[in-house]
């Protein structure tokens, strides 16, 4: 998993790093994630925040990401305010317990939760923890229930290997993207050494890609970016991308997609 972030460069460190915004993607570097970019939200005890990704009108509008440090004991009784968001948390260090509507279930590194929107739950750190809290509005379907809760891990959910690619390319799927419940998709794509994402994809899913493991180079627009673990990519849609990986080891990262629904004509109201 990625390092952890916080701190402060020293004054002899030079500025030039690769944070970026553009018109069509950003690339917020592990570097960005400093003391001083830190957030803190009501309700939440021995708790601080890097706010990743938020709804922009004209650039990505359905979803904000969340990376969560709680100390331990810290946590929230009380942490969704809005009762129309679902969310998903994925746990990258430490230990918490989570507790849905009455059961309480324990999860450490690679821990996963699909939260559905209206869901009774509270976070307790049991040690320090570090974890993505991906948060949307859900869309209802006519005739469809929204998703129950879900707790798995990365460990436990096998990879799916992408056809043609001899195991290069895999794709770890929490849900089942063919399930019409779920207007949202996380999940973890890893590449092996040497694979390669072979074609610009161009389409109408937002993405967060936050990179848990490894170092490649991306692809983004019009630019080949380089990124690395715990370095987090933000795409509006149609944003062209594609990569391939630079480091000796598996390239790992946490996407985030919309899925399973009309597009809007209109504001969201």
């Amino acid at each position: 998993m990625s390092s952890t972030p916080g701190g402060l460069p020293p004054q002899t460190a030079l500025h030039t790093q690769r944070a970026t915004f553009t018109e069509a993607y950003a690339v917020l570097p592990r570097a960005t994630m400093s003391d001083i970019t830190a957030s803190r939200l009501p309700g939440w005890a021995e708790t601080r925040l890097w706010v990743l990704a938020r709804p922009m009108t004209g650039f990505a509008e359905t979803f904000s990401q969340y990376l969560m440090e709680v100390q331990p004991g810290g946590g929230s009784d009380a942490p969704e305010p809005d009762p129309q968001a679902q969310g998903v948390l994925f746990v990258t260090h430490g230990a918490i317990t989570l507790t849905i509507e009455g059961t309480a279930h324990d999860l450490t590194a690679g821990g996963y939760a699909y939260l559905p929107p209206g869901c009774a739950w509270t976070l307790k750190a049991t040690e320090k923890a570090l974890f993505h809290w991906i948060r949307k509005a859900y869309v209802p379907a006519p005739g469809i229930a929204p998703p129950a809760p879900l707790v798995t891990t990365d460990q436990a959910t096998a990879p799916k290997v992408m056809p043609d690619t001899d195991g290069a390319w895999a794709t770890t799927l929490f849900t089942d993207p063919a399930d019409l419940a779920h207007d949202m998709a996380v999940t973890i794509v890893t590449l092996q050494p040497g694979g390669v994402i072979p074609f610009e994809e161009t389409h109408v899913m937002e993405h967060g890609l936050f990179v848990l493991e490894g170092k490649a180079v991306y692809r983004l627009n019009r630019d080949w970016v380089e990124v690395e673990a715990g370095d987090f990519m933000w795409l509006r849609a149609f944003c062209p991308q594609a990569c391939y990986t630079g480091g000796p080891g598996p390239f790992r990262y946490l996407l985030y997609k919309d899925i399973n629904r009309h597009m809007p004509l209109g504001p969201i109201v």
